[in-house]
């Protein structure tokens, strides 16, 4: 940042630094041993799909790494009301570090090919026995997590006590977004 930005007011927005997703496999241990919310065993990449062929093939390149591994999950893709597009990964519920993997090439393929700009978030939803949910949601603009639960019931109510208890437990082990204005909604996600 130079001297005039900073006159002017002007900062740098913080880069992405999506290493942090392979910090989530930790947290799901404390979630688990702390508030008995476990993995779902379902993640999800969201991002504005761009027009054209470059990105068709972008994205066709990231479903086949996906698709061709040697212990490939399930793969789909979904729109939601908003235009958004979720690239949904599915895994058994125990491969936490597995599905972290693969959100993190989804990113990094889309992010190496010119598309990172058209990234918004990452998602690793958990559950409890009695049927609460909760998303760690990862900014990518932000480079931060925050926590999203929307409450049981399919109204679009949120789980308040439940977010800041998430935020609590796993504020020493992920990098946390402090401004809550920025926790956005997220409703109809993939896995919540």
């Amino acid at each position: 940042m130079g001297f005039l930005d900073s006159i002017l007011g002007r900062s740098k927005p913080k880069q992405a630094n999506l290493d942090a997703l392979f910090l989530v496999p930790s947290a799901a241990i404390t979630l688990q041993t702390t508030m008995g919310l476990t993995p779902t065993g379902d993640g999800s990449v969201c991002y504005r799909a761009a027009a054209g062929a470059g990105f068709s093939q972008t994205q066709g390149d990231v479903l086949e790494l996906l698709r061709d591994a040697a212990d490939a999950p399930e793969v789909e893709v979904s729109s939601d009301s908003f235009g958004f597009t979720w690239l949904q990964v599915h895994r058994d519920a125990t491969d936490t570090s597995g599905l972290c993997t693969d959100l993190h090439a989804v990113n990094t393929g889309l992010e190496a090919e010119g598309f990172g700009p058209a990234l918004l978030c990452s998602l690793v939803p958990f559950t409890d026995p009695s049927g609460r949910r909760v998303g760690l949601v990862y900014l990518y603009k932000q480079g931060t997590f925050y926590p999203f639960a929307p409450q049981p019931g399919g109204a679009q109510q949120r789980d308040n006590l439940l977010e800041i208890q998430v935020r609590d437990a796993l504020a020493a082990e992920l990098p946390v977004e402090r401004e809550m204005s920025r926790w956005l909604a997220i409703w109809g996600a993939p896995g919540l």
